[in-house]
């Protein structure tokens, strides 16, 4: 019996979703995992990303890109059966999910620094060329602080993370009280996401990969600052609407993304709640002593189903 059999032993989850909907749900992340040896391109700031997902970003486009994508409007309250239909912008899209954010709130308790974010999420990969499409099921139980060991799970398999290191943090963080002193004016959490660069396409790529980071998780936001990062994402002025075709735990989505940059934002096509978020990815192979080419090139959809603060590994609430 494997360490996870034995983990989920000590708490049952009899109310798990269906296993259309494991099959269904999938968010955008996790192929950073499979570029983690490839540097990230960076200004001056390195910034340690332990147990954090990784992208390459990309050099940049000269044009900038306007693009909308006919919506699905309707208030459900209406009880309509047929939505009403709109064409939104991308940065339309991202002030909706701002306002459903606060609307929304969290019933999470602000974590302490030695408990843990229990999580589980649901992953789909599909070839980019067409073929089966793979699904997993992960739990993970992470150290709000990185002090104590972490139980993550990875496309099934499980790692034993050790502690960070005492001159590690993780970026952006996930202890709750350095969290409150991020900005909740999207303008300031812009610049701080920019890391004070200002005007330029690259720093903003860089405030996408930043602000990506930032709501992916697991962390308890404090209130406000998940809607900030959407409209600090907003105010970018080359972020465009992509995916609007993709289906999230029977959830028709659509995208928001940024040139160059394989991620993309996926929210309702209807409710515009966050979905999770989307990535292309690639498997490397060894072809030479030192060389290396990507092939396998997949979607991955990868989406957080339930998070909780736990005290302990192998708790789910």
């Amino acid at each position: 019996m494997d360490e996870l059999t034995r983990v989920r032993e000590w708490g049952t989850d009899s109310n798990g979703p269906s296993d259309q909907a494991r099959a269904a749900a999938r968010t955008r992340l996790q192929a950073a995992m499979d570029e983690e040896s490839r540097s990230v391109a960076s200004r001056g700031r390195e910034l340690s990303r332990r147990l954090m997902f990784r992208a390459t970003l990309a050099g940049m486009t000269a044009a900038a890109v306007g693009v909308t994508v006919v919506v699905a409007r309707g208030d459900e309250d209406e009880g309509e059966s047929t939505p009403r239909l709109s064409t939104v912008s991308a940065t339309e899209v991202l002030l909706r999910a701002a306002d459903r954010s606060r609307t929304q709130g969290s019933d999470l308790p602000p974590p302490r620094n030695d408990q843990y974010f229990y999580t589980k999420t649901y992953i789909s990969r599909t070839p980019v060329k067409g073929g089966r499409t793979r699904t997993w099921t992960d739990e993970s139980w992470m150290s709000v602080d990185g002090s104590k060991p972490s139980l993550r799970e990875e496309y099934g398999k499980v790692h034993n993370d050790p502690p960070l290191g005492e001159h590690e943090v993780r970026s952006p963080p996930t202890v709750y009280s350095e969290l409150q002193k991020m900005p909740t004016d999207p303008d300031k959490l812009l610049e701080r996401l920019r890391f004070g660069q200002k005007g330029s396409p690259e720093a903003d790529m860089h405030a996408f990969f930043e602000g990506c980071m930032l709501i992916m998780g697991p962390r308890v936001m404090p209130p406000g600052l998940q809607a900030a990062a959407f409209e600090a994402m907003s105010k970018l002025p080359r972020i465009r609407l992509d995916y609007d075709d993709v289906d999230v735990a029977g959830r028709s989505a659509v995208g928001v993304s940024y040139p160059e940059v394989d991620w993309t934002f996926l929210f309702d096509r209807r409710t515009y709640d966050y979905l999770g978020l989307r990535t292309k990815g690639s498997v490397p192979k060894k072809v030479g002593k030192d060389e290396w080419v990507q092939t396998g090139w997949y979607w991955e959809t990868r989406t957080l189903q339930d998070i909780q603060v736990v005290d302990r590994i192998g708790q789910h609430a």
